[in-house]
């Protein structure tokens, strides 16, 4: 046949075989960013760690997450837009009411119910940030009534903190600046959160110190709005691809958690 006349054919034989691919990939484009635009929420602190980000000297958010924010944009070939919010549980928040397409957060049994998870990326342990006036060296030593504790409002780590607690109540405030304020001045005695955070805090609230042991253990990962299947496969292929291939290592690495394991 010449080639004039089996273009057509072979053309058409193509378009056979990519349309499906390429109708798949538009809708799987139009589930996960509704707008057209990659909505990311982040969680800021005043220390990045593998949760929060940080605020470089131009504004721009730097951290784990962020990173890995804009890695999704690239692959899924979509623009990004990012959402800084004070706590995770305003970010849970942003996306249960779709005004974000997708965040990065602990997991645990409240949040599955009203958000969809894919892949986890770091297995995260909370406990205390503890004074030096408090004498206070394990996390067993906390649960006393005369203690102030604080946490994070909406958090995971506030709901096992109080479930834990038996003897004192974690009290909630909006962001990690507050607590470590309150913890300079002698408002709280202990503060809530996740270790890999808090190790850069101790520099910060002199006299601190992290306790030994811990009261949970969760994975962060990657969470869309709940009924948008289409979009959680997309997340979970990208984030398995980006921890088999070692990117998310490499990401760790980076930001100076090179003792911090990848979750599997």
């Amino acid at each position: 046949m010449p080639l004039a006349q089996g273009l057509p054919a072979a053309l058409a034989i193509l378009a056979a075989m990519t349309l499906p691919g390429l109708a798949q990939e538009t809708a799987a484009k139009a589930t996960l960013a509704p707008t057209g635009t990659l909505r990311v929420g982040l969680v800021e602190a005043p220390s990045a760690g593998l949760v929060f980000v940080a605020r470089s000297p131009d504004g721009t958010p730097e951290g784990v997450t962020a990173d890995l924010g804009a890695d999704l944009a690239r692959q899924v070939g979509l623009p990004l837009a990012v959402t800084l919010f004070p706590n995770s549980g305003a970010a849970a928040a942003a996306l249960q009411a779709e005004a974000i397409d997708v965040s990065f957060m602990p997991v645990d049994a409240a949040r599955r119910q009203v958000l969809d998870f894919g892949p986890g990326y770091y297995d995260l342990e909370s406990t205390y940030l503890v004074t030096g006036a408090s004498g206070i060296v394990d996390v067993a030593q906390v649960d006393r009534p005369d203690l102030k504790v604080v946490a994070i409002d909406g958090t995971t780590t506030i709901r096992a903190s109080a479930r834990t607690l038996t003897r004192t109540r974690p009290v909630a405030v909006s962001s990690v600046a507050e607590a470590i304020e309150r913890m300079r001045t002698g408002a709280a005695d202990a503060f809530a959160l996740s270790r890999d955070t808090l190790q850069p805090i101790v520099a910060q609230v002199p006299g601190s110190r992290i306790v030994t042991g811990g009261f949970q253990r969760t994975q962060v990962a990657v969470a869309v709005p709940k009924g948008r299947p289409a979009a959680l496969a997309s997340v979970t292929v990208w984030l398995a691809e980006a921890k088999r291939s070692g990117l998310v290592r490499r990401i760790f690495d980076a930001h100076g958690f090179d003792g911090d394991a990848v979750a599997p």
